[in-house]
C-alpha cells in the first residue's frame, strides 16, 4: 500500500515541500527499509528511530519491506526533521492512521526512541513555506509551536508523542491549535541587560556623536585608540540608541536565527537588534557562512543589528577582505558545487582597534615602544578598499581622571534614540517609493543625486575636500551620504556647509595632504 505525507526541506532560508512516499509490501520475502531521494546520513538513520518509535508507542510495525522516496529526488535532504513524516507514512501505509487527515497537513519533527517528538531547527521558514503552499495545518514538536505560530494563516498543532498524534488524527483526543500571546506581536523592546546606557559612559563626546550619526543613517564606523579608553563599551552601547525593530524586521531576523538554531523556546521572536561580537580567531566560513550544509555566518546573524569586530587588526587579512562584498551588496552568496545560497547581510559594521601593537601610538601619557616596521605591518591588516567602505573614522582618546570621578550624568540612550528615530522617520518618508532602501547608507548613485542636494557653500567646501584629501569616488559618495544623515539629525532639508564640515571630521586623518 502506498501513502504520501508532506514534509519540508530547507535550503538556506527557503523551504521546499517534500513528498514522503512510503510503499509497504506485505508479500515481500525479506524485511527491508530503504530510503531513497538524496538522503544524508541523518535521514538514513531515521529508519531505526522510526522503527523503535512506532513499536514503543504501542503501534504495529510489520517486519516486511518498506520503500521510502523523498520527492523531488534531486533535492538534497538533511537533518532529522523527516522522522515524523516518515513515521506517519509508515502508519498510513499499514492502515494505522486515516489517509484523509494527511492531505492538507505538513509534518516536521525528530523522533526519540520512546515515541516522543523533538525540536528541529528552521521551524519558522518551514511554517512560512507551508502557509505559502496552501497547507491548512502543520504538526510540530510542542517546544517549536511558539515559533511556528508566528506565521499567520495556518494552524499549528503541537504534539508531544507519536501516540498522541495518532489519537488526534482519529479524532479520539483532538489537540487544539496553538495560538501565541497577542502581546508578543506588540510589545517589542529596544534594549537588553547586555546593552550599556550612554549616560554611564564618562566623556568621549566626539565618539558618542559619531555613534549617534552611525545609528541614524546605518553608517559603518571604526574606533581607534589606546587600550582601556572605552572602545568596546561604546560599541556595546550602540544598539541602545537604534530604533526598535519593526515586526517585519523582527520576523526576518528570527527566520535567520531559526535556521541557525539559535532561538530560545521561551523567546520565539527576536525583539532586540542583534549585537554580534565574534572573537578575532573566527574563520572565514564562521564570519561569512558556509559548511557542507551552508548555514548563516556572523554577517547574516547581525542583520538589522550590529557586527562588532574588536581588535580587528588581529583578524587575518584574508578574513577581513571577504567583508567587502557583503558591506556593498547587503547580502552574501555562498557557492558550492551543487548550487549557491544567498543570505541577507544588512548589518552596521563597528570595528575597534589599537593604533599599534603596543597600543600607545599617539597616547598622551605613555610612549609607544613599537618600531616603524611593526606599526606598518600592524596597520596594513586593514586594506585601503576596506577602510574606504567605512564612513566614520573616530579616535577615542584617554579620558581624564576628573571626568571618570565626576557624578555628572551625560545624555541617556533614550534621549539620543529619540533624535535617531526622528532622523530615521525622515529617511522612511524619503524612500517611500523604494522600500528596498531602509537608511541613507543604502542609497545608490541615483538616490544620492536626487536626495543629497547641497548649498553653494557646502558644494565648494566638498570640492575642496575631494581634492585635498584625494578621495575616491566611493569615499566621495559616502561623504555625501554621511552629510545627508547629519542634516537629517538637524532637521534640515538641504545639506549645508556645517553638515559637510562635520562629515569631513570623520574621514581618516592620514588622508589629509599638505
Amino acid at each position: 500500500m502506498l501513502s504520501i505525507v508532506h514534509a519540508c526541506a530547507l535550503l538556506g532560508l527557503d523551504g521546499y515541500v517534500v513528498d514522503v512516499e512510503v510503499d509497504f509490501n506485505p508479500r515481500a520475502g525479506l524485511p527491508a527499509f530503504n530510503i531513497v531521494g538524496l538522503p544524508d546520513s541523518a535521514v538514513k538513520e531515521s529508519r531505526e528511530r522510526v522503527r523503535a518509535s512506532i513499536r514503543n508507542s504501542g503501534l504495529q510495525f510489520p517486519n516486511k519491506a518498506y520503500t521510502v522516496n523523498l520527492s523531488p529526488a534531486d533535492l538534497p535532504k538533511h537533518s532529522t526533521a523527516y522522522d515524523l513524516a516518515i513515521a506517519v507514512g509508515v502508519l498510513a501505509s499499514t492502515d494505522q492512521v486515516p489517509l484523509a487527515a494527511l492531505e492538507k497537513a505538513l509534518f516536521v519533527g525528530e523522533l526519540s526512541l520512546d515515541g516522543g517528538v523533538r525540536h528541529v531547527k528552521g521551524i519558522l521558514p518551514i511554517a512560512y513555506t507551508a502557509m505559502q503552499q496552501g497547507f491548512q495545518a502543520i504538526y510540530v514538536a510542542e517546544e517549536d509551536a511558539t515559533q511556528a505560530a508566528l506565521v499567520q494563516g495556518i494552524e499549528v498543532i503541537p504534539i508531544q508523542s507519536l501516540g498522541q498524534l495518532v489519537e488526534h488524527l482519529y479524532g479520539l483526543n483532538p489537540i487544539p491549535a496553538f495560538v501565541n500571546d497577542p502581546s508578543l506581536f506588540t510589545n517589542r523592546s529596544f534594549s537588553s541587560a547586555e546593552i550599556v546606557d550612554f549616560a554611564d559612559i564618562r566623556g568621549q563626546q566626539f565618539a558618542k556623536r559619531a555613534l549617534e550619526i552611525a545609528a541614524a543613517g546605518n553608517h559603518n564606523i571604526i574606533l581607534s585608540g589606546p587600550p582601556g579608553t572605552g572602545k568596546t563599551l561604546l560599541a556595546r552601547s550602540l544598539p541602545g540608541i537604534m530604533p526598535p525593530l519593526t515586526f517585519e524586521e523582527a520576523l526576518a531576523v528570527t527566520r535567520i536565527y531559526s535556521v541557525a538554531d539559535l532561538i530560545k523556546s521561551d523567546q520565539p521572536l527576536i525583539q532586540n537588534r542583534p549585537f554580534r561580537s565574534p572573537h578575532h580567531t573566527i574563520s572565514q566560513a564562521g564570519l561569512i557562512g558556509g559548511g557542507t550544509v551552508p548555514r548563516p555566518g556572523e554577517v547574516s546573524l547581525s542583520t538589522f543589528g550590529v557586527l562588532f569586530l574588536d581588535e580587528v587588526n588581529e583578524l587575518p587579512r584574508t578574513v577581513l577582505e571577504v567583508l567587502r562584498q557583503p558591506i556593498e551588496d547587503k547580502r552574501v552568496t555562498i557557492s558550492r558545487a551543487n548550487g549557491s545560497l544567498t543570505f541577507p547581510a544588512n548589518f552596521l559594521l563597528v570595528m575597534a582597534h589599537n593604533p599599534c601593537p603596543c597600543g600607545f601610538l599617539g597616547d598622551s601619557t605613555r610612549a609607544c615602544t613599537c618600531t616603524p616596521a611593526m606599526i606598518t605591518k600592524y596597520q596594513s591588516k586593514l586594506s585601503g578598499p576596506l577602510l574606504d567602505r567605512v564612513d566614520l573614522h573616530v579616535e577615542v582618546p584617554r579620558v581624564e581622571y576628573d571626568k571618570l570621578l565626576s557624578d555628572e550624568r551625560a545624555e541617556t540612550s533614550e534621549q539620543i534614540r529619540k533624535r535617531v528615530e526622528v532622523a530615521r522617520q525622515r529617511q522612511i518618508a524619503r524612500f517611500k517609493n523604494n522600500p528596498s532602501l531602509l537608511s541613507n547608507a543604502d542609497m545608490g548613485v541615483s538616490e544620492i543625486q536626487e536626495f543629497c542636494t547641497l548649498t553653494q557653500e557646502a558644494r565648494q567646501l566638498l570640492d575642496l575636500a575631494v581634492r585635498r584629501m584625494q578621495l575616491s569616488a566611493r569615499a566621495y559618495h559616502r561623504l555625501l551620504k554621511l552629510s545627508r544623515t547629519i542634516a537629517d539629525l538637524s532637521d534640515a532639508e538641504q545639506i549645508g556647509i556645517q553638515h559637510v564640515t562635520e562629515a569631513i571630521q570623520y574621514r581618516p586623518k592620514q588622508q589629509v595632504t599638505s
